[in-house]
């Protein structure tokens, strides 16, 4: 399966991205710290988000799929970079889970959470630290 996403560059160091399936806008900005204005998701702040939100929307589809509670669950991701080259050397991804989840809940949700296709996809040089952050019972 394939999915369009195309793209116009807006001047300034800015694009709009169409998501094909259902013509959702995005636009991106160049960050501060490389000659941008920040105004918006930079392509990496993108790649952040992406993790992240991979990360949860696997876990809830087994969540769902097994009838696993899983409502008000949050998460952040912080996007560190580092130089020569240019890239993203960390992700630390912290996410608050649900209260009432049994040991063998925990583990199935943390074991796929490392298996999200962004996860895989991603450099094994970046740092993919995932927290997961349970209630005190």
């Amino acid at each position: 399966m394939s999915v369009e996403i195309t793209g116009t560059y807006t001047g300034k160091l800015g694009t709009e991205l169409r998501h094909g399936p259902s013509g959702t806008l995005l636009r991106t900005a160049a960050p501060l710290d490389n000659q941008g204005d920040g105004s918006s998701f930079s392509p990496t702040d993108l790649v952040a988000a992406a993790f992240a939100s991979c990360i949860v929307t696997t876990m809830a589809i087994v969540a769902e799929r097994e009838g696993i509670p899983f409502g008000g669950v949050t998460f952040r991701v912080e996007k560190h970079m580092v130089a020569q080259p240019r890239r993203i050397g960390a992700l630390p991804v912290r996410i608050q889970m649900p209260a009432g989840l049994t040991p063998e809940q925990r583990q199935k949700l943390e074991r796929t959470a490392h298996a999200c296709p962004v996860h895989k996809t991603l450099l094994a040089e970046v740092d993919k630290t995932i927290t997961f952050v349970y209630p005190e019972s």
